[in-house]
Parts: structure tokens; sequence; C-alpha cells
């Protein structure tokens, strides 16, 4: 019976796969059929992405908010700066545009304009307060014009910094999805078929530039750019892949093969994702183009062996069964090495990381199943390659760049160590100058024009991202206490002096109109009542079924729970944490804990809070990859010295990614904070394979230290140099992505690659001779677990090479 993954298991393998073809093609087939069946169950995310686990207190809290008031990123709004808005034409089809949205009712809830502003007027007949709208049917003069004007920028601050800014004249209105659908498919159809269509028409009519903003159509649109970047990606992987291996090998043959057999892994992937239901995020929509830039290596390596077997002895048959037998092993461990490292995200409490871990490592374990299946059985089928395919082999360049490094290698051992003993320590000081972002926004595509129109509301009203504060006064109808309210205002006044926030929206803000509406409109009696005048006021809201409206956004129907909301600008992670302290310091002192139970939260807090909380998991995660990697070494060689020399190439790439991450102020975020544990798992790949050729060459040259490594790094350097540029070009092309988060990945993992390939092919050799006295007995080099090279191997020609 044959060992697991050794020569006699890769014999039987490769005699499986070479007698049963039409069997296994047959077997593929219907498999990718299968999987094509579940894209259907694909979903797109329409929500931004939670970070934290449902059960983490931030999450707690926020879904107890929602409990409470409901969905509280159902806003969207419609704002105009310009002059030209108040002429009786326009602000009467600004007015109709605004009342057009409520024929949507299974999608709109409600609708605020200033047509649907309303007066709290005292009707002392009656004893209570009534609504009066500011514009009865339509305007017909200039005239009333300006006495809307009057009354809207200087007699009403009730409504200041909420549907208008009254020093910059700019007017938006509100529009207030139905919370039902707010997270589903429904929103997206009301962005893009009823709300900016509509937006256009207007536009284009009336002249007038309308910004559109709020969660919902942020949310909307940021989806469509990621499902329209996924076809954008796939296609430049294609193409920028396709384009280096044709490059490489000069042959149409293998270039079409390689993009057969990475298509079929997309299809799979994309049958993965839609078989375990889960949504299409900024995260999975990169494992398609990831798969086919992690696949083309494989399929390199895999030809490569093939034409150098045909090259040495012209057997095509014996050429196909030596590529299973010797390239499936290394390629096997490569591709569990690079699985383990996404497979660490599995290992987070993270939902959206544990789904991209999930299916990033099942579609990586699936690229090398096609892999190791479709090309030899094709290969199997077509004609003996022709000597132009097999020229490739012998380029000079290529054996100049070979010799390059060995000379490096052999006479700049010295240089090579201080120049990496250099950038390790630039690099830590480099590190120290990083800083964590936690940006909503930041990531969005920052020349879109939603982004755009993000900053202009920004300017106008300090931000669109909700902070919400709510407060418990564990009783009913607690809030309406004067003394509860007076806390409230204090709190507000905080909110006010900081910059970053917008004015706060509270019951505070109703009852200091109710206290203006008692004195007939007097702007000088927008205050809290006294508890005086608090008694007669009361007394007229009591019998007022316009203040009744006007609460319920504001305070939960029992009154114990109200809430202050607030929009916050987008700062970065620190000044968002100074603000929350802020906060926090004032609400200790003003709501004392056994009275009151405060808590804030809002999507622009808990996304804040999920970064910190994924950049802490995700040093977990990388430790936790860079741990089982050097078990799967110590597995291969049991040697602790040989654990030590692979890892060490590897872990200074990541090092100096850092510290370029430090001295070009790009921060650490959800996206980039992926990179160190990306790169690390596909690094290590070529330590595999230049370490397994190692011990091939030890074995067939008497344990001779020297002789071993320059063997070594002749016959895998150029299949080293093949993968590491297609993977370099390969990430590179997420660099086109109108997502900065994308943009920083694919460059940040391209620089971590190219660096790794020039350490495993200059300092880990150098670190292997400079040690050869520690190493080089079979006693520490002793026969590893997993046979890496098949004995009858060991005495090939010197240009047989992985």
């Amino acid at each position: 019976m044959f060992k697991l993954f050794t020569k006699d298991f890769w014999d039987v393998i490769a005699t499986l796969i070479l007698r049963n073809k039409l069997i296994i093609l047959v077997c593929i087939l219907a498999t990718t059929l299968f999987f094509s069946q579940q894209w259907d169950n694909m979903r797109f995310t329409y929500t931004e992405a939670n970070l934290l686990p449902d059960d983490h207190e931030v999450n707690v809290i926020y879904n107890d908010f929602l409990e409470v008031f409901g969905e509280e990123g159902n806003l969207i709004v419609l704002g105009v700066k310009d002059s030209t808005l108040f002429t009786v034409e326009k602000l009467n089809a600004w007015n109709n545009l605004s009342e057009s949205f409520k024929n949507s009712s299974d999608a709109v809830e409600s609708v605020i304009s200033i047509k649907e502003l309303q007066k709290l007027v005292k009707d002392t007949e009656n004893e209570k307060f009534v609504l009066e709208p500011f514009i009865k049917d339509s305007i017909s003069s200039v005239a009333q014009i300006e006495t809307l004007e009057n009354e809207l920028f200087k007699k009403y601050p009730f409504y200041d910094n909420f549907l208008f800014n009254k020093e910059t004249k700019t007017i938006r209105t509100a529009i207030y999805m139905n919370k039902a659908i707010v997270n589903t498919s429904a929103r997206k159809d009301f962005v893009m078929d009823v709300l900016i269509p509509k937006i256009e028409d207007f536009e284009a009519k009336y002249k007038l530039d309308v910004r559109i903003s709020g969660m919902p159509y942020i949310r909307t649109l940021n989806s469509t750019n990621i499902v329209d970047e996924i076809g954008l990606f796939i296609g430049a992987a294609l193409l920028v892949t396709s384009i280096i291996f044709f490059f490489f090998f000069r042959s149409f043959r293998a270039t079409l093969i390689s993009l057969v057999v990475v298509c079929i892994g997309v299809m799979w992937t994309l049958g993965i994702i839609g078989l375990l239901n889960y949504e299409i995020t900024v995260l999975t929509a990169l494992i398609p183009p990831l798969i086919i830039v992690i696949g083309i290596p494989n399929c390199i390596f895999l030809i490569n062996k093939y034409q150098h077997e045909v090259k040495l002895h012209g057997n095509k048959a014996k050429s196909l069964q030596r590529v299973i037998t010797k390239i499936g092993n290394a390629t096997l461990m490569t591709n569990v090495t690079t699985a383990c490292g996404f497979a660490t995200f599995i290992l987070t409490e993270s939902k959206l990381l544990k789904e991209f871990g999930l299916v990033a490592s099942l579609s990586i374990l699936s690229i090398f199943i096609l892999c190791i299946l479709i090309i030899p059985i094709i290969y199997s089928y077509l004609p003996y390659p022709k000597d132009r395919h097999l020229e490739h082999l012998n380029r000079r360049w290529v054996g100049g760049f070979v010799d390059w490094m060995a000379r490096m290698v052999k006479e700049k051992r010295i240089a090579i160590y201080i120049s990496s003993l250099l950038l390790l320590i630039v690099s830590i000081i480099g590190i120290y100058q990083i800083k964590i972002s936690g940006s909503l926004i930041e990531d969005m595509p920052q020349e879109s024009e939603f982004v755009n129109d993000i900053r202009f509301f920004e300017s106008e009203f300090n931000g669109i991202m909700p902070l919400e504060i709510m407060i418990d006064t564990k009783r009913k109808k607690g809030v309406m206490k004067l003394a509860t309210l007076k806390r409230m205002n204090e709190l507000e006044d905080l909110i006010l002096e900081t910059p970053e926030l917008s004015k706060p929206i509270s019951v505070v803000g109703l009852v200091k109109y109710s206290k203006q509406a008692y004195y007939n409109g007097n702007t000088k009696f927008y205050q809290l009542p006294t508890s005086q005048e608090n008694s007669f006021i009361l007394s007229y809201a009591k019998n007022s079924s316009s203040n009744t409206d006007l609460l319920k956004n504001f305070v939960d129907s029992t009154g114990q729970y109200a809430r202050i909301t607030t929009f916050i600008k987008d700062v970065g992670t620190d000044r968002m944490e100074r603000i929350q302290e802020d906060l926090q310091t004032k609400i200790d002192k003003l709501f004392p804990k056994d009275r009151f139970n405060v808590t804030m939260t809002g999507k622009a807090l808990v996304f804040q809070k999920g970064t910190k909380y994924l950049v802490k998991n995700l040093a977990i995660s990388l430790s936790l990859a860079i741990l089982l990697i050097a078990l799967f070494m110590a597995y291969m060689f049991r040697s602790l010295r040989m654990i030590i020399i692979s890892l060490v190439p590897n872990l200074l790439p990541l090092i100096i990614t850092a510290g370029l991450m430090g001295y070009l102020g790009v921060p650490i975020k959800p996206s980039t904070i992926l990179v160190f544990s990306i790169a690390f798992g596909i690094s290590v790949d070529d330590t595999i394979h230049f370490l397994a050729k190692y011990r091939q060459e030890l074995q067939a040259n008497n344990w001779k230290i020297k002789v071993s490594v320059y063997g070594a790094l002749r016959e895998t350097g150029v299949s080293m140099f093949y993968t590491s540029i297609v993977l370099f070009f390969g990430f590179s092309v997420f660099t086109i992505s109108s997502f900065g988060g994308t943009v920083a990945l694919g460059a940040l993992v391209s620089a971590t690659l190219l660096f790794a390939m020039l350490s495993n092919l200059l300092l880990l050799p150098s670190l292997l001779l400079s040690l050869e006295r520690s190493i080089a007995n079979k006693k520490v080099l002793r026969k590893p677990t997993i046979d890496i090279i098949p004995k009858e191997d060991k005495n090939l020609n010197e240009k047989d090479s992985f």
C-alpha cells in the first residue's frame, strides 16, 4: 500500500489520470455545469461591510437601537446650491420633484421638502399648537419667495441645517425610504430606475446641479461599482497574464490551454459563492481574478516541466507521467500553503473575512485540481511539441539572469546581508509611522460623482454618516421631564462645539420650537422652557396632535427612550476616537448610570470599531499563517534551522512593505491589512520549490552544500522568475480599480511579491551557504516525511528542473 504524497502515491495518481482521461474530462464538465447552475444563488451585497461579529458589544448596542427606532440609514438627501433656484418656476419645479417621489409608496416612507415644512402656531382659543404649511399650494410671485426666504433663514432655527443652510442658501430635500426594503434589491430598483432618472431629467430641463447622497444611495452605487468591476478585473487579469505567458513560452497552444484552465477555475469559484449562498462583497469580488493570477503560475510550472522532459528524452508519455509525479507534490504543497494563508481568515470572528477566507481557500485547491488534471490530459491528445515551442528554454537573457543570481550569491553575499539589514532597519522605522483608518468612504471611488456629492454635503451640512445617541431614562415618559431635557441640551451644546459634527436633531429642538410658538414665533424664545413655563406649554402640547406627529422620530411610543441624531464628517480613526471620548466623558457627567443608560451607535461608529477589531484579528491571523507554514516546513524537513531559513526570506518582504506603507502614508485599513496574509501565503511557494530542489541536489551530490545550492538556484530560478513576474503584473491589475482600497491591495501585494522573489533568489541561497556547517549533515537534513522528489529522478540531467 502506497504512503500518502510519496512517489508511489503520485505514480498511482499519474496512472489514474492518464488511463481515465475521458472519464475525468466528463466529470470536470459535469462539475462545471453544476457550479454554473449555482450562479443564480449569488447575491449582491445591499449593505456596507460589517466587520464585527454579530455578538460583539457594538453590534448588540446598534441592534438595540434599531429595535427601538428602526433602521437609521434610510435617508436620501437631495441638495441644490444655486441662487437661480429662488425663482417662481424653478422653486415650484423643485417642490414638484420632491412631491413626485411620494408616488413610489412601496419604496418611500415620507418626503420632507420646503413645501412640506410646517410652522408650529399657537391656537389661543383652543389652547393647543397647530401646524401650518410655509407654502400652501404653490409659489406665484417673487414677493412670496422673499417672504419664504425671510421665514426660513431668520425665523425658524428648528429647521436650520436640516433642510437648508442659512449661510450659503443651500436647500435640500429629505427622502425617507421604507425601512422594510432599504436593505433589499428593491432599494436598488428605486435608486436606479426612479430616483436617478427623475433627477437627470430635472437637471437637464432646469439647468440646476442636484447633489444626491445618503446611505441608501451610497450603498447602491457602491455595490453597483463592485459588481461592474468583477468583469473588469477578470478581463484584465486574463489579458495581462496571457500576454506575459505568451511572452515567456511563445506558444499559442500553451497560452490557450492555461486560459481554459483558469476560466474553468473562475466558473468554479463563482459556483462556490453561489453554493454557499454568500454575497458578492468588495472582498469576494477579488477572488475570481485572484484565481486567475494564482492559477497561471501552476500552469507555468507544469507546462515548463513537460517541455523540459520532452526536450530531455523525447518520450511524450514518460514526460506526462513525470509532470504529475514530480511537479504534482510540489505544486500541491505550494497551493496548500497559499490556501492556508487565506484559510486563516476563517479563524477571525468577522463574517466578511470568514466568507472571503473560505471561498478563496476552496478556490485555490480547486484550481490545483484542475491544473493537475486538465494540462496532462490535453497534452496527451496534442501532437509532439515543435522546436519553436521549446525555444524559450534556451534564451540567452534567461541564462544571463540566472548567472547574475549565482554570481551575486557567490561574490556579493556580504552586500546582500548588509542591504537586507539596512532595509529591515529603515522599514521598522517606517512601521512606526503607519496610521489606522476607519473611514467609511475612504475606499470608495474618490473620483466618482457620488463621492463628490458626499464631500458637498460634508461642506454644507457637516456630513451624511449618522451618529446616534440613545438615552434610556429607565421609566415611562421620562424623556419629557424638564431635568432630562436640560441634560440632553448640555450634551447637544458639546456636539455643536465639535466642528466634525452637524447640528443635532432631537426632542430638545422640538421643545424649544414649542416655546417659540407659545411666544408667537419670537426667535429669542427658541430655548428650553423654565419650570414655570413648562406647565403652560405642556398643556398646549398635550392638546396637539401636531406635536405627537413630530415627536415620533425622536421619542419612542412609551416616552422612555430618546435619540439624539447628528451626522459626522469623514474623519480618521484617531479623530473619531477623540470625539467619542469627549462625548462619553460628557455623557458620564450628565447622566448618572443608576438613572440613565446612554449608548452611542450609528453606521460611522460601527465601521470605525470594526476596523480596529479587524486590525487586531488579522494580526492574529497572520501569526497563525506563519505558524501553520512553519509547522508545514517542520513536517517536510524535520529541522528547526531549515524552518528559520525558510521563514526569514518571506518575513523580510512583509516588513519592507509595512515600512513603505508608513513612508507613503498608506494607512492600515480593511483592504490593506489583507496584504500581509495574502502575500505571505503566495511568496512562501517559491521557498518550497527552491528547498525541494535543493533537497534533491543534496542527495544527488553527496550532501555538498555549495554544489546543491547553485544547482537548485540555476534550475528553479527561471520558473520562480516567470511565476513572480506573472504574479506581479497579475496583482497589478487591481490598481485599475476605482476603489482606493483595492488599488492599495493590488499595488502592495505586487510590491511584496517582487521583494519576495529577490529575497528567495538571493537571500535564501546566501543563508544556506553561510550556514552550511550547521545544516550540511544527514542527521540534520534527514529524509523528510513527505518525499518531495521521486527517488528514480535524483540523478537526472542538470537541465531537468522544477
